[in-house]
């Protein structure tokens, strides 16, 4: 990879923690070339990543060395999952509030299932959250209550990249129209007593 010489850090950090291996690091140009040697499941989702370090000046090209011993686990994940609180349609009140919580994966008018996830959160672990609840209306109007509520633009997210969010008790699922994630129990009740004796069960 060639990249600009302000961007070395980033880029060597975020590969040595997908068990990259530096073989060598070179002027060429204006631009440092770096050559690394890793596994092939570090570089899931790493594009986005290596576009990001490099303010989209990077030039990356990788070829398949070979097979070798297996070098360990990678850390691909320090963040926690938004969980559909039940089935039925987004809605905007109920999006709203959940944004609060990070950023999401569906917009208004989405159709969701309990136990598909929603979005994601910086927070370890997973949020339940409703983003099918409507506001509850009265006939009394409070102040600001007619101003419009503002969405964040939804996330969208390459197979590459679903494919690298994906935790360990999460299924990706391919449609010709859509990706979804969703829980591999996707009763939130059930989700929540599993996690509870495998809390339990570690202690």
């Amino acid at each position: 990879m060639d990249v600009p010489e302000t961007a070395v850090g980033a880029v060597m950090e975020k590969l040595g923690s997908r068990r990259g291996e530096l073989i060598t690091m070179h002027p060429t140009g204006d631009r440092i070339r770096l050559e690394f040697k890793m596994p092939a499941r570090g570089m899931i989702g790493y594009k986005n990543e290596f576009l990001t370090d490099t303010k989209g000046e990077g030039v990356l090209n990788t070829i398949f060395l070979g097979y070798e011993e297996y070098k360990g686990d990678i850390q691909m994940r320090s963040f926690g999952s938004l969980v559909a609180y039940e089935t039925g349609e987004a809605v905007t009140y109920g999006l709203f509030n959940a944004q609060d919580r990070g950023p999401l994966f569906v917009g208004p008018g989405t159709a969701v299932y309990e136990g598909m996830v929603v979005g994601y959160t910086p927070k370890s672990d997973d949020i339940v959250v409703n983003v099918c609840k409507k506001k509850h209306i009265t006939n009394m109007r409070a102040a600001g209550s007619d101003e419009a509520l503002r969405l964040t633009p939804v996330k969208k997210m390459s197979l590459e990249e679903y494919i690298e969010f994906l935790g360990d008790d999460e299924l990706l699922e391919v449609t010709p129209k859509s990706l979804r994630v969703r829980k591999v129990i996707m009763s939130n009740m059930y989700r929540a007593k599993d996690n509870f004796k495998k809390k339990n069960a570690a202690e």
